[in-house]
C-alpha cells in the first residue's frame, strides 16, 4: 500500500545505535525512507548507517547526540539539515533502562534509590524527548508539519510486577526490584505526546506513543518464564516485531491518528 510508502522521508531516530533503534533504523529503511541514526556514541551510529546503507540501499545519515544537551541537539539539526535539507519524522527512542542487576541488589529499591540515578535516568529518557521535541519538533512545525513517535512502555499503563525480580535466599528488603525511573519516563512519555498532539495538531505535527512490551535479548531462562507468564501470548517480543508499527505510525497510513498510545505487548495490559 502506498500509505506506508516512506520514500524520500527523513527519519531521525534518538538512541539509534541501541537494541530497538537499529530496528527502527531498519523499519524506515525497508519503507524506502531516509533513517538519520542519532546516538551519543556517534562512531556506533556511523557503523549503524554504513550497515543500513549496504543491506537495504537505501541513503542513510547519522548524527553524534547528546539529547539531554539542547546545544546538542541544536548542532545535531544544523547538520541534518545541511545532510539532507529537511526533517519528516523524529522518533524519541533514547533512554537510559536500569537494570535490576548490580553490584547492590537493595539499591534499586524505592527507599534506596539515588538522587543521582534519578536525574541521570530522567535526563536522559523524560527531559532527552522534551528537548528534542523542543527543537526538531518545534522545526517541522514550522515547516509545514511533520510527525513525532515517542517510544514508550507497557510500564507506563501499568506498574511493574516485582515478584519477576525477586531471588532465592534474599530478605524481603534486598529483593532487587525495577526502578521507579522507568515507569516515571515511561509514563511521562505517554502525557508529552497527549500534550504535544494537541498544542502541535494547527501545525500539521501528528504526535502519538509506540508502547511496546518487553522484548528478548537473552535475559536468563527463569526471568523470561516469570515475565511471559503474565503475557496472554506467552512470549516475549523478538526485537523486530514492532517495524511495521513503526512503518505505520511514520507514514501517511497513520494520517488520522494522533495524541494515541499504540499498545503491542503480547496482551500483557489485558491482565
Amino acid at each position: 500500500m502506498k500509505a506506508f510508502d516512506l520514500t524520500g522521508r527523513v527519519v531521525l531516530i534518538t538512541g539509534g545505535a541501541g537494541l530497538l533503534g537499529v530496528e527502527h533504523a531498519a523499519a524506515v529503511a525497508e519503507a524506502g525512507g531516509v533513517p538519520v541514526i542519532a546516538d551519543i556514541r556517534g562512531a556506533d551510529a556511523e557503523q549503524v548507517a554504513r550497515a543500513i546503507q549496504d543491506r537495504y540501499g537505501v541513503q542513510a545519515g547519522a548524527v553524534e547526540l547528546d539529547v539531554a544537551s539542547r546545544p546538542s541537539c541544536e548542532a545535531a539539526l544544523a547538520r541534518l539539515l545541511a545532510a539532507h535539507g529537511k526533517l519528516d519524522a523524529l522518533v524519541n527512542n533514547a533512554a537510559l533502562n536500569p537494570k535490576v542487576e548490580g553490584a547492590g541488589l537493595s539499591a534499586t529499591r524505592f527507599e534506596n534509590y539515588s538522587l543521582e540515578s534519578w536525574q541521570n535516568e530522567l535526563a536522559v529518557g523524560l527531559t532527552g524527548a522534551f528537548l528534542c521535541c523542543q527543537v526538531f519538533g518545534s522545526y517541522m512545525a514550522a515547516h509545514g508539519g511533520g510527525v513525532i513517535v515517542n517510544i514508550a512502555s507497557d510500564l507506563a499503563l501499568i506498574g511493574p510486577d516485582q515478584r519477576i525480580y525477586r531471588r532465592p535466599g534474599l530478605a524481603p528488603e534486598q529483593q532487587p526490584v525495577k526502578p521507579v525511573t522507568y515507569s516515571v519516563v515511561k509514563g511521562g512519555l505517554v502525557t508529552l505526546t497527549k500534550y504535544l498532539a494537541t498544542y502541535w495538531a494547527e501545525a500539521g505535527v501528528r504526535v502519538n506513543a509506540l508502547v511496546p512490551g518487553g522484548v528478548y535479548a537473552g535475559q536468563p531462562g527463569d526471568f523470561v518464564e516469570r515475565l511471559t507468564n503474565l503475557i496472554p501470548l506467552g512470549r516475549m517480543a523478538r526485537k523486530d516485531e514492532y517495524r511495521a508499527a513503526l512503518v505505520f505510525l511514520c507514514s501517511d497510513a497513520s494520517s488520522y491518528m494522533t495524541g494515541s498510545n499504540l499498545v503491542i505487548d503480547g496482551g500483557r495490559t489485558c491482565w
